[in-house]
């Protein structure tokens, strides 16, 4: 991504992976010679105040419908990836890339038996994650509480 600034100069800023927190720019810089130059320079950027990559993973994970579903199936029961893939209608390479994410993130746990490779829910609670989602309803709750206590104010007003 290049953006143009004053002067005609531009200003390059290059991200890397989704995992890394770490954002490149490469901006011009004059040298002693007074030739235009340019120089990367690495900065460190926060992502969150309290950054907590197993809430990434977790939501990462689920954000998918097909994983979504896999985790629903495995609800009910062990499955095997070949059985899992075609309920899904996807083939055994998609498959098992998903529930390498699912199984990344703690929800699934998988185990080689003979030739076949069984899936099952995984012990990993979602506890953290319950615990951000009712942090979230809390705030946009206060937000709609205190909207509301502001237009009954101006309503009054009127």
């Amino acid at each position: 991504m290049t953006r143009t600034v004053e002067n005609n100069a531009s200003v390059t800023a290059v991200r890397a992976p989704a995992r890394i927190s770490r954002v490149v720019f490469i901006a011009p810089r004059y040298t002693l010679a007074g030739l235009l130059t340019s120089e990367a320079v690495g900065i460190i950027l926060n992502h969150m105040v309290q950054y907590q990559a197993g809430l990434d993973n977790t939501f990462g994970a689920l954000a998918d419908p097909t994983r979504r579903g896999i985790i629903e199936r495995l609800g009910r029961s062990e499955s095997g990836i070949t059985e899992l893939a075609e309920a899904f209608g996807i083939t055994l390479t998609g498959m098992k890339k998903h529930v390498g994410i699912l199984e990344a993130a703690g929800l699934v746990t998988t185990q080689k038996i003979g030739r076949v490779r069984r899936c099952k829910l995984g012990p990993r609670r979602l506890d953290a994650e319950t615990a951000w989602m009712e942090d979230y309803r809390r705030m946009l709750e206060g937000r709609l509480n205190r909207l509301g206590e502001f237009l009954e104010r101006t309503k009054e007003k009127r």
